[in-house]
């Protein structure tokens, strides 16, 4: 990762790779896929939370892809649109989570889905909760 821009509370900071994609946050909230936390205790459940993105392709970047895909390999066009895409609906789960009074989001999972031709929807969905113990994310000074 080659740099982040600065970051508030409430607003977390953005890391971008090489080729300038979003590549991963910083949220003020715990975001993890287990179902339970090692050093916090789940106190209350709030409930599902979820974001999503719908993305469609670029037609100048189809033809980039195109090219690419008669050598093979990665297609960055793509892998950066879905980075940012699976960012984007992640912060909108947190949003959502926030809004609760959520501490941590637990169980988080993905899924995507073709929209039309050239669209697709990436969701993010987890469990919102409050949390107390020595978990980053319950608010217990270490």
């Amino acid at each position: 990762m080659t740099g982040s821009t600065p970051s508030s509370p409430s607003t977390p900071a953005r890391l971008h790779g090489s080729d300038g994609a979003v590549t991963g946050f910083r949220h003020s909230l715990l975001v993890t896929t287990l179902d339970q936390l090692p050093d916090a205790r789940i106190v209350k459940v709030l409930g599902i939370v979820r974001g999503n993105a719908v993305r469609a392709r670029h037609f100048g970047h189809d033809i980039l892809a195109a090219l690419r895909s008669l050598v093979g390999g990665e297609v960055p066009e793509y892998t950066k649109l879905m980075a940012e895409s699976r960012e984007q609906a992640v912060d909108r789960m947190l949003d959502q989570a926030r809004q609760l009074g959520a501490t941590a989001v637990v169980g988080v999972r993905f899924a995507t889905s073709m929209m039309m031709g050239g669209a697709a929807e990436l969701l993010a969905y987890g469990t919102a909760v409050t949390v107390e113990g020595n978990g980053p994310a319950s608010g217990d000074k270490p």
